[in-house]
Protein backbone atom coordinates (compact mmCIF):
# COMPACT_ATOMS: atom_id res chain seq x y z
CA UNK A 1 0.00 0.00 0.00
CA UNK A 2 1.20 3.48 -0.88
CA UNK A 3 1.11 5.97 2.00
CA UNK A 4 0.88 9.75 1.91
CA UNK A 5 2.13 12.21 4.50
CA UNK A 6 -0.47 14.41 6.15
CA UNK A 7 1.03 16.51 8.91
CA UNK A 8 2.39 13.88 11.34
CA UNK A 9 0.27 11.03 9.94
CA UNK A 10 0.82 8.34 7.33
CA UNK A 11 -2.45 7.86 5.46
CA UNK A 12 -3.11 5.04 3.02
CA UNK A 13 -3.36 6.64 -0.44
CA UNK A 14 -6.56 4.65 -0.96
CA UNK A 15 -9.36 5.22 1.50
CA UNK A 16 -12.48 3.10 1.87
CA UNK A 17 -15.68 5.06 1.34
CA UNK A 18 -18.84 3.85 3.04
CA UNK A 19 -21.46 5.31 0.71
CA UNK A 20 -21.73 2.22 -1.51
CA UNK A 21 -21.33 -0.68 0.90
CA UNK A 22 -22.76 -4.09 -0.06
CA UNK A 23 -26.50 -4.32 0.59
CA UNK A 24 -29.11 -7.06 0.72
CA UNK A 25 -32.01 -7.45 -1.72
CA UNK A 26 -31.04 -4.26 -3.51
CA UNK A 27 -32.19 -2.14 -0.56
CA UNK A 28 -29.74 0.73 -0.05
CA UNK A 29 -30.69 1.07 3.61
CA UNK A 30 -30.09 -2.64 4.31
CA UNK A 31 -26.31 -2.93 4.56
CA UNK A 32 -24.88 -6.45 4.42
CA UNK A 33 -22.89 -6.18 7.63
CA UNK A 34 -21.15 -9.54 7.28
CA UNK A 35 -19.92 -8.69 3.77
CA UNK A 36 -18.87 -5.24 4.97
CA UNK A 37 -16.92 -6.76 7.86
CA UNK A 38 -15.13 -9.10 5.46
CA UNK A 39 -14.17 -6.19 3.21
CA UNK A 40 -12.97 -4.05 6.11
CA UNK A 41 -10.87 -6.92 7.47
CA UNK A 42 -9.20 -7.39 4.09
CA UNK A 43 -8.72 -3.63 3.66
CA UNK A 44 -6.98 -3.34 7.02
CA UNK A 45 -4.88 -6.44 6.32
CA UNK A 46 -3.69 -4.86 3.06
CA UNK A 47 -2.87 -1.52 4.65
CA UNK A 48 -5.93 0.72 4.26
CA UNK A 49 -6.23 2.85 7.38
CA UNK A 50 -8.73 5.57 6.35
CA UNK A 51 -12.50 5.02 6.41
CA UNK A 52 -15.02 7.63 5.33
CA UNK A 53 -18.71 7.70 6.23
CA UNK A 54 -21.46 10.31 6.64
CA UNK A 55 -24.73 10.98 8.45
CA UNK A 56 -26.96 10.28 5.46
CA UNK A 57 -25.20 7.37 3.74
CA UNK A 58 -27.32 4.22 3.35
CA UNK A 59 -30.38 5.84 4.85
CA UNK A 60 -28.46 6.84 7.97
CA UNK A 61 -27.09 3.36 8.70
CA UNK A 62 -23.56 3.69 7.31
CA UNK A 63 -22.14 5.28 10.46
CA UNK A 64 -23.73 2.61 12.64
CA UNK A 65 -22.50 -0.37 10.63
CA UNK A 66 -19.03 1.01 10.02
CA UNK A 67 -18.76 1.90 13.70
CA UNK A 68 -19.63 -1.64 14.78
CA UNK A 69 -17.27 -3.21 12.26
CA UNK A 70 -14.34 -0.94 13.08
CA UNK A 71 -15.06 -1.31 16.79
CA UNK A 72 -13.41 -4.74 16.64
CA UNK A 73 -10.04 -3.11 15.97
CA UNK A 74 -7.81 -0.97 18.20
CA UNK A 75 -8.95 2.65 17.92
CA UNK A 76 -5.46 3.89 17.10
CA UNK A 77 -5.16 1.46 14.15
CA UNK A 78 -7.52 3.37 11.83
CA UNK A 79 -8.63 6.87 10.93
CA UNK A 80 -12.37 7.58 10.83
CA UNK A 81 -13.98 10.46 8.95
CA UNK A 82 -17.57 11.65 8.96
CA UNK A 83 -19.38 14.89 8.15
CA UNK A 84 -21.90 17.49 9.30
CA UNK A 85 -24.96 17.03 7.05
CA UNK A 86 -25.38 20.56 5.73
CA UNK A 87 -26.84 19.21 2.50
CA UNK A 88 -30.14 19.39 4.42
CA UNK A 89 -30.87 22.96 5.53
CA UNK A 90 -33.11 21.73 8.34
CA UNK A 91 -29.95 20.44 10.06
CA UNK A 92 -28.24 23.80 10.31
CA UNK A 93 -29.41 24.55 13.85
CA UNK A 94 -28.73 21.02 15.10
CA UNK A 95 -24.92 20.85 15.00
CA UNK A 96 -24.48 19.80 18.63
CA UNK A 97 -27.21 17.15 18.64
CA UNK A 98 -26.05 15.65 15.37
CA UNK A 99 -22.39 15.57 16.40
CA UNK A 100 -23.15 13.85 19.68
CA UNK A 101 -25.36 11.32 17.91
CA UNK A 102 -22.61 10.62 15.35
CA UNK A 103 -20.14 9.79 18.10
CA UNK A 104 -22.74 7.44 19.56
CA UNK A 105 -23.56 5.80 16.21
CA UNK A 106 -19.90 5.24 15.41
CA UNK A 107 -19.06 4.09 18.92
CA UNK A 108 -16.05 6.41 19.25
CA UNK A 109 -14.97 9.23 21.51
CA UNK A 110 -13.46 11.33 18.71
CA UNK A 111 -13.31 11.62 14.93
CA UNK A 112 -9.94 11.74 13.25
CA UNK A 113 -11.37 13.79 10.39
CA UNK A 114 -14.59 15.79 10.34
CA UNK A 115 -15.98 17.71 7.37
CA UNK A 116 -18.55 20.35 6.54
CA UNK A 117 -20.48 18.17 4.10
CA UNK A 118 -21.21 19.26 0.53
CA UNK A 119 -20.54 22.99 0.49
CA UNK A 120 -22.57 24.19 -2.50
CA UNK A 121 -24.80 26.94 -3.89
CA UNK A 122 -27.77 25.70 -1.89
CA UNK A 123 -26.17 25.94 1.57
CA UNK A 124 -23.24 28.35 1.37
CA UNK A 125 -25.20 31.23 2.93
CA UNK A 126 -26.35 29.03 5.80
CA UNK A 127 -22.84 27.65 6.38
CA UNK A 128 -21.53 31.23 6.60
CA UNK A 129 -24.39 32.40 8.83
CA UNK A 130 -22.89 32.99 12.27
CA UNK A 131 -26.35 32.68 13.76
CA UNK A 132 -26.24 28.91 13.35
CA UNK A 133 -22.86 28.71 15.05
CA UNK A 134 -21.78 25.57 13.18
CA UNK A 135 -18.21 26.73 12.59
CA UNK A 136 -17.73 27.88 16.17
CA UNK A 137 -19.18 24.67 17.58
CA UNK A 138 -16.94 22.43 15.47
CA UNK A 139 -13.88 24.49 16.40
CA UNK A 140 -14.72 23.90 20.07
CA UNK A 141 -14.92 20.17 19.44
CA UNK A 142 -11.52 20.32 17.81
CA UNK A 143 -10.07 22.22 20.76
CA UNK A 144 -11.53 19.54 23.05
CA UNK A 145 -9.86 16.77 21.02
CA UNK A 146 -13.14 15.31 19.77
CA UNK A 147 -12.18 16.33 16.22
CA UNK A 148 -8.56 15.83 15.29
CA UNK A 149 -8.64 17.42 11.82
CA UNK A 150 -11.28 19.72 10.34
CA UNK A 151 -12.02 20.14 6.63
CA UNK A 152 -14.84 20.37 4.12
CA UNK A 153 -16.21 18.64 1.05
CA UNK A 154 -17.57 20.59 -1.89
CA UNK A 155 -19.77 19.89 -4.89
CA UNK A 156 -20.31 23.59 -5.49
CA UNK A 157 -18.72 25.92 -7.99
CA UNK A 158 -15.29 27.53 -7.81
CA UNK A 159 -16.95 30.75 -6.62
CA UNK A 160 -18.77 28.95 -3.80
CA UNK A 161 -15.58 27.24 -2.66
CA UNK A 162 -13.78 30.56 -2.72
CA UNK A 163 -16.42 32.17 -0.50
CA UNK A 164 -16.11 29.35 2.01
CA UNK A 165 -12.32 29.55 2.00
CA UNK A 166 -12.31 33.32 2.39
CA UNK A 167 -14.39 32.87 5.53
CA UNK A 168 -12.94 29.71 7.06
CA UNK A 169 -9.83 28.84 5.06
CA UNK A 170 -7.41 29.59 7.88
CA UNK A 171 -8.98 26.83 10.01
CA UNK A 172 -9.41 24.23 7.25
CA UNK A 173 -6.84 21.45 7.00
CA UNK A 174 -8.02 19.62 3.87
CA UNK A 175 -10.76 19.66 1.25
CA UNK A 176 -12.60 16.85 -0.50
CA UNK A 177 -13.71 17.47 -4.10
CA UNK A 178 -15.06 15.46 -7.02
CA UNK A 179 -11.93 14.89 -9.07
CA UNK A 180 -11.29 12.59 -12.02
CA UNK A 181 -10.04 12.94 -15.56
CA UNK A 182 -13.55 13.54 -16.88
CA UNK A 183 -14.32 16.37 -14.44
CA UNK A 184 -10.86 17.89 -14.84
CA UNK A 185 -12.47 20.27 -17.33
CA UNK A 186 -16.18 19.27 -17.19
CA UNK A 187 -16.68 20.45 -13.60
CA UNK A 188 -13.63 22.70 -13.45
CA UNK A 189 -11.81 20.35 -11.08
CA UNK A 190 -8.43 21.59 -12.29
CA UNK A 191 -9.26 25.16 -11.25
CA UNK A 192 -10.66 23.97 -7.92
CA UNK A 193 -7.47 22.01 -7.22
CA UNK A 194 -5.41 25.11 -8.00
CA UNK A 195 -7.60 27.15 -5.64
CA UNK A 196 -6.95 24.68 -2.84
CA UNK A 197 -3.23 24.76 -3.64
CA UNK A 198 -3.25 28.55 -3.21
CA UNK A 199 -4.57 27.99 0.32
CA UNK A 200 -2.01 25.26 1.01
CA UNK A 201 -4.73 22.62 1.41
CA UNK A 202 -4.20 18.99 0.43
CA UNK A 203 -6.82 17.43 -1.83
CA UNK A 204 -9.08 14.57 -0.78
CA UNK A 205 -10.70 12.94 -3.84
CA UNK A 206 -14.27 11.66 -4.10
CA UNK A 207 -15.82 10.04 -7.18
CA UNK A 208 -12.49 8.98 -8.72
CA UNK A 209 -14.41 6.71 -11.12
CA UNK A 210 -17.27 9.15 -11.68
CA UNK A 211 -19.91 6.90 -10.17
CA UNK A 212 -18.62 3.95 -12.18
CA UNK A 213 -18.63 5.68 -15.57
CA UNK A 214 -14.82 5.46 -15.73
CA UNK A 215 -14.71 1.85 -14.55
CA UNK A 216 -15.54 0.59 -18.05
CA UNK A 217 -14.39 2.27 -21.27
CA UNK A 218 -15.15 1.45 -24.88
CA UNK A 219 -12.87 -1.02 -26.63
CA UNK A 220 -11.77 1.78 -28.97
CA UNK A 221 -10.58 3.87 -26.05
CA UNK A 222 -8.95 0.92 -24.28
CA UNK A 223 -6.97 0.08 -27.42
CA UNK A 224 -5.41 3.54 -27.35
CA UNK A 225 -4.48 3.17 -23.68
CA UNK A 226 -3.08 -0.36 -24.01
CA UNK A 227 -0.38 1.00 -26.32
CA UNK A 228 1.12 2.62 -23.24
CA UNK A 229 0.26 0.13 -20.48
CA UNK A 230 -1.09 -3.18 -21.77
CA UNK A 231 -1.76 -4.52 -18.28
CA UNK A 232 -3.77 -1.61 -16.86
CA UNK A 233 -7.55 -1.85 -16.68
CA UNK A 234 -9.92 1.11 -17.01
CA UNK A 235 -10.26 1.80 -13.24
CA UNK A 236 -6.49 1.77 -12.83
CA UNK A 237 -6.14 4.50 -15.47
CA UNK A 238 -8.48 6.70 -13.45
CA UNK A 239 -6.41 6.14 -10.31
CA UNK A 240 -3.10 6.68 -12.15
CA UNK A 241 -4.46 10.02 -13.33
CA UNK A 242 -5.04 11.02 -9.71
CA UNK A 243 -1.58 9.83 -8.74
CA UNK A 244 -0.34 12.41 -11.26
CA UNK A 245 -2.16 15.38 -9.73
CA UNK A 246 -0.10 17.43 -7.24
CA UNK A 247 -1.52 17.84 -3.73
CA UNK A 248 -3.75 14.74 -3.94
CA UNK A 249 -3.32 13.03 -0.59
CA UNK A 250 -6.39 10.84 -0.16
CA UNK A 251 -8.34 8.98 -2.87
CA UNK A 252 -11.66 7.62 -1.65
CA UNK A 253 -13.40 4.78 -3.42
CA UNK A 254 -16.88 3.57 -2.51
CA UNK A 255 -16.29 -0.11 -3.18
CA UNK A 256 -19.42 -2.24 -3.06
CA UNK A 257 -18.02 -5.73 -3.45
CA UNK A 258 -14.93 -7.72 -2.56
CA UNK A 259 -13.66 -7.90 -6.13
CA UNK A 260 -13.58 -4.12 -6.51
CA UNK A 261 -11.71 -3.84 -3.24
CA UNK A 262 -9.09 -6.39 -4.29
CA UNK A 263 -8.54 -4.78 -7.68
CA UNK A 264 -8.22 -1.26 -6.26
CA UNK A 265 -5.82 -2.35 -3.54
CA UNK A 266 -3.68 -4.04 -6.19
CA UNK A 267 -3.55 -0.76 -8.12
CA UNK A 268 -2.40 1.11 -5.02
CA UNK A 269 0.51 -1.22 -4.40
CA UNK A 270 2.43 1.08 -6.76
CA UNK A 271 2.59 4.79 -7.45
CA UNK A 272 2.72 5.02 -11.26
CA UNK A 273 1.86 8.57 -12.39
CA UNK A 274 1.16 9.24 -16.05
CA UNK A 275 3.71 10.46 -18.54
CA UNK A 276 2.93 13.50 -20.71
CA UNK A 277 1.64 11.56 -23.72
CA UNK A 278 -0.41 9.25 -21.52
CA UNK A 279 -2.02 12.24 -19.81
CA UNK A 280 -2.82 13.92 -23.12
CA UNK A 281 -4.40 10.74 -24.47
CA UNK A 282 -6.53 10.22 -21.38
CA UNK A 283 -7.81 13.80 -21.41
CA UNK A 284 -8.55 13.51 -25.13
CA UNK A 285 -10.65 10.42 -24.39
CA UNK A 286 -12.52 12.40 -21.75
CA UNK A 287 -13.30 15.10 -24.31
CA UNK A 288 -14.61 12.49 -26.72
CA UNK A 289 -16.84 10.98 -24.05
CA UNK A 290 -18.29 14.37 -23.17
CA UNK A 291 -18.92 15.46 -26.76
CA UNK A 292 -21.30 12.55 -27.24
CA UNK A 293 -23.78 13.89 -24.71
CA UNK A 294 -22.91 17.55 -24.07
CA UNK A 295 -24.06 20.72 -25.81
CA UNK A 296 -21.07 22.81 -26.98
CA UNK A 297 -21.84 25.95 -24.97
CA UNK A 298 -18.79 28.23 -24.65
CA UNK A 299 -20.46 30.60 -22.14
CA UNK A 300 -20.09 33.57 -24.47
CA UNK A 301 -23.27 35.02 -22.88
CA UNK A 302 -24.62 36.47 -26.14
CA UNK A 303 -27.86 34.65 -25.35
CA UNK A 304 -28.36 36.21 -21.93
CA UNK A 305 -28.97 39.76 -23.13
CA UNK A 306 -31.58 38.48 -25.60
CA UNK A 307 -33.60 36.41 -23.10
CA UNK A 308 -36.86 38.21 -22.14
CA UNK A 309 -37.08 36.07 -18.97
CA UNK A 310 -33.56 36.95 -17.82
CA UNK A 311 -32.40 33.34 -17.63
CA UNK A 312 -28.72 32.60 -17.01
CA UNK A 313 -28.66 30.31 -20.03
CA UNK A 314 -24.95 29.32 -19.93
CA UNK A 315 -25.26 28.21 -16.31
CA UNK A 316 -28.45 26.29 -17.06
CA UNK A 317 -26.82 24.57 -20.03
CA UNK A 318 -23.85 23.62 -17.85
CA UNK A 319 -26.23 21.99 -15.38
CA UNK A 320 -28.15 20.38 -18.24
CA UNK A 321 -24.95 18.82 -19.58
CA UNK A 322 -24.10 17.50 -16.12
CA UNK A 323 -27.59 16.09 -15.63
CA UNK A 324 -27.64 14.40 -19.05
CA UNK A 325 -24.16 12.90 -18.77
CA UNK A 326 -24.78 11.57 -15.28
CA UNK A 327 -28.20 10.28 -16.17
CA UNK A 328 -29.85 12.26 -13.40
CA UNK A 329 -28.30 12.59 -9.97
CA UNK A 330 -28.46 15.30 -7.33
CA UNK A 331 -26.00 17.94 -8.52
CA UNK A 332 -28.23 19.88 -10.93
CA UNK A 333 -31.36 19.82 -8.71
CA UNK A 334 -29.22 20.86 -5.75
CA UNK A 335 -27.65 23.78 -7.63
CA UNK A 336 -31.08 24.93 -8.85
CA UNK A 337 -32.28 25.17 -5.25
CA UNK A 338 -30.21 28.35 -5.02
CA UNK A 339 -31.80 29.81 -8.18
CA UNK A 340 -35.12 31.70 -8.02
CA UNK A 341 -38.01 29.69 -9.42
CA UNK A 342 -38.63 32.17 -12.22
CA UNK A 343 -35.08 31.53 -13.45
CA UNK A 344 -35.41 27.73 -13.74
CA UNK A 345 -35.43 25.99 -17.14
CA UNK A 346 -39.21 25.66 -17.11
CA UNK A 347 -39.41 29.48 -17.20
CA UNK A 348 -38.22 29.41 -20.82
CA UNK A 349 -41.06 30.54 -23.11
CA UNK A 350 -39.48 29.10 -26.26
CA UNK A 351 -39.19 32.42 -28.09
CA UNK A 352 -35.80 31.38 -29.54
CA UNK A 353 -34.37 34.90 -29.35
CA UNK A 354 -31.29 33.35 -27.77
CA UNK A 355 -30.87 30.86 -30.60
CA UNK A 356 -30.68 33.66 -33.16
CA UNK A 357 -27.42 34.90 -31.62
CA UNK A 358 -25.85 31.60 -30.47
CA UNK A 359 -22.48 31.13 -32.26
CA UNK A 360 -22.71 27.36 -31.62
CA UNK A 361 -26.24 27.18 -33.08
CA UNK A 362 -27.49 25.32 -30.00
CA UNK A 363 -31.22 24.65 -29.90
CA UNK A 364 -31.51 26.24 -26.49
CA UNK A 365 -35.30 26.23 -26.23
CA UNK A 366 -35.39 22.47 -26.84
CA UNK A 367 -32.66 21.94 -24.24
CA UNK A 368 -34.58 23.98 -21.64
CA UNK A 369 -37.78 22.02 -22.30
CA UNK A 370 -35.93 18.72 -22.06
CA UNK A 371 -34.15 19.83 -18.89
CA UNK A 372 -37.44 20.82 -17.27
CA UNK A 373 -38.97 17.46 -18.19
CA UNK A 374 -35.97 15.54 -16.81
CA UNK A 375 -36.12 17.42 -13.52
CA UNK A 376 -39.79 16.51 -13.09
CA UNK A 377 -39.30 12.84 -14.02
Amino acid sequence: MIYKDFQDLKLSALGMGAMRLPVTAGDDSAIDEAATAEMVAYAIEKGINYFDTAWGYHGGHSEEVLGRVLGKYPRESFYLATKFPGYDLSNMDKAEGIFEKQLEKCGVEYFDFYLFHNVCEMNIDAYLDEGYGIFEYLLKQKEAGRIRHLGFSAHGSYEVMKRFLEAYGSEMEFCQIQLNYLDWSFQGAEDKAELLHSYGLPVWVMEPLRGGKLAVLSEKHMERLRKFRPEEKAPAWAFRFLQSVPDVTMILSGMSDFGQLQENIHTFEEDKPLQKEEMETLLAIADEMLKKSSLPCTACHYCVSHCPKGLDIPSLLELYNEHCFTGGGFLAPMALMAVPGDRHPDACIGCRSCEAVCPQQIKISEAMADFAAKLKA
